[in-house]
């Protein structure tokens, strides 16, 4: 007798539905195997669990808005002369959140600061940390639409509540005033208790000159760069454009002749 169709509906009422998946390959291995009831079961579970946590893993990285191709395992150091592998492999480990330590990349467009960024982002969502990936430009919008409704305050304690805040193109656009104070405030609030990265088309020494007011730049710089891991990254752009197509050539007839010409 075939259980499937009782096991169903017991298996959807019970929110287990996901065993199905794998139910039919898996009473195979037992059958094959001779396998004893518990092994069967414990198999499925793992199964279940498994299926869980890819499905909870994939929710997390929507939610951080992190690209899901964007891996380490992607990452192309080789490109990359100035990288310092092992310091990419001590970032790897995490150990970079509990020490509360920024991560600066600085570098060229199209040399890898986004990936790279968000690769760290992976490995801190796989950790079980909170992330959120944002471009400076739509933080700073945010933090002005937060001012303007008169939420700045809750606002802000959301994103200094974030374990691991990745700030990409910091400076790609120069703040107006009041923007350098509210990001002022965030990393003011987010200092020696949470972990931000940033990255940015500007050398390290001209992240000044993305701050109206100097004095305020200077402080919100001062502590960012405290403790911080700095990576450059050079090279050419990653980004190649496609090759453009041959130029088709046409048959124009002139004068009881045949004439090929190019299209321009």
């Amino acid at each position: 007798m075939n259980p499937m169709p009782q096991l169903e509906p017991l298996l959807k009422q019970l929110r287990l539905s996901g065993i199905l998946d794998s139910l039919e390959a898996r009473n195979r291995q037992a059958i094959e195997s001779q396998l004893a009831y518990t092994d069967f079961l414990s198999l499925l579970v793992q199964d279940e669990v498994a299926r869980r946590d890819q499905r909870q893993f994939a929710q997390r990285l929507r939610k951080a808005q992190v690209m899901g191709d964007k891996t380490f395992e992607r990452f192309d150091t080789a490109s990359c002369l100035s990288v310092n592998s092992a310091l990419l492999a001590e970032l790897a480990t995490c150990r970079f959140i509990t020490e509360q330590a920024p991560v600066l990349i600085a570098g060229p467009t199209g040399t890898g600061k986004s990936h790279l960024v968000q690769s760290l982002c992976h490995c801190a969502l796989r950790a079980g940390y909170e992330v959120l990936f944002i471009t400076h430009a739509k933080l700073l919008a945010q933090l002005h639409a937060a001012r303007a409704t008169n939420v700045f305050e809750r606002k802000l304690l959301q994103l200094a509540r974030i374990d691991v805040l990745a700030i990409d193109d910091f400076g790609l656009r120069p703040m107006r005033s009041p923007q350098d104070e509210d990001f002022h405030d965030l990393i003011d609030a987010r200092y020696e208790r949470k972990t931000t990265l940033l990255t940015s088309n500007l050398d390290f020494d001209e992240w000044g000159a993305a701050f109206p007011n100097k004095l305020m730049g200077a402080a919100t710089l001062d502590r960012l760069r405290d403790k911080a891991y700095r990576i450059v990254l050079d090279g050419e752009t990653r980004r190649k454009p496609r090759p453009l197509p041959d130029q088709p050539v046409l048959a124009t007839a002139s004068a009881g002749r045949v004439k090929r010409s190019a299209v321009s």
